[in-house]
């Protein structure tokens, strides 16, 4: 289930909520300015950072409920005070999540999906199937491709899964930004793949499962085809490897999930420094 789906399901079993949102954030906090959660008598939806201080807010907002107040407004040092060593200091502000706060929160959580990265696994086997469930948790789309039904029949309840004739034609259509990781039953197809992901500088991640002979094999290969050195030194083969040799599924696929977020999140940082105006740039009159 999405954030957004999530947050509709609990505002449904939770319509007295009170929303809870970090209006100010000075010096080291655990969440930025923005971050919210929802509090409803029994149950809560997101988090302001955890600790003391969302215990505290917890407290206050149910006691909003319980009391039928409107609102109130919180000024906490992150330190010794409430027992957390942050070293920063928050405003938070509990409101009722009122049909204006419901909407506001719903537009911000489909803008937040709409922007997510996709994240494309070709193969459904073992390692694909423990890797989606990894991903399914993380703030990525997600999509599993295979030409195996059989394959697909066992993926977990909510993963998406696609039965497709020839998966290296998803590369061609997929979104920008999109990542992709290979690791189908056949080495053959896997090369496929990996030749038109690769041809894509967009994206911030591609890996294939393998060995270092399989990397020797498939460079070979992919120069016969007229691939290039700067595109071959992007491919991340083998995935997950970080030096351990730890060869089960399990780790394989979550040390592969980590780099993955790890090269979304260099990449992303890469156009945010892009985008960012030069030091001493007039911006506007």
């Amino acid at each position: 289930m999405t954030p957004l789906a999530q947050f509709t399901a609990f505002l449904a079993a939770n319509p007295k909520a009170i929303c809870c949102e970090l209006t100010t954030v000075r010096g080291s906090s655990p969440r930025e300015q923005g971050a919210f959660m929802l509090v409803g008598p029994e149950a809560i939806f997101g988090t302001i950072g955890g600790g003391a201080l969302e215990y505290m807010v917890i407290q206050h907002a149910r006691r909003l409920i319980a009391e039928e107040r409107a609102e109130e407004a919180m000024d906490v040092p992150l330190g010794p005070e409430i027992g957390q060593c942050c070293g920063g200091r928050v405003g938070v502000r509990l409101r009722y999540a009122d049909e204006a706060i419901r909407r506001r929160l719903t537009e911000r959580l489909q803008a937040e999906e709409a922007a997510l990265p996709w994240v494309y696994v070709f193969g459904a086997g073992h390692v694909g199937r423990v890797l989606a469930q990894i991903l399914a948790l993380l703030p990525v789309r997600l999509e599993v491709i295979d030409t195996r039904r059989e394959e697909l029949a066992l993926l977990p309840d909510g993963i998406r899964g696609r039965a497709v004739a020839m998966p290296e034609a998803v590369v061609r259509s997929a979104p920008q930004g999109s990542c992709y990781v290979i690791l189908t039953h056949d080495h053959a197809l896997d090369f496929l793949i990996a030749q038109e992901a690769l041809a894509r500088p967009d994206s911030p991640y591609v890996g294939m499962v393998g060995s270092l002979t399989k990397r020797a094999r498939f460079s070979s290969w992919f120069k016969q085809e007229g691939g290039d050195e700067a595109a071959l030194s992007r491919l991340v083969l083998p995935i997950g490897s970080h030096g351990l040799g730890d060869k089960r599924p399990q780790v394989i696929a979550a040390l592969a999930a980590a780099e993955i977020m790890v090269h979304i999140g260099a990449r992303e940082a890469e156009i945010a420094r892009a985008r960012a105006p030069e030091p001493g740039a007039v911006i506007g009159r």
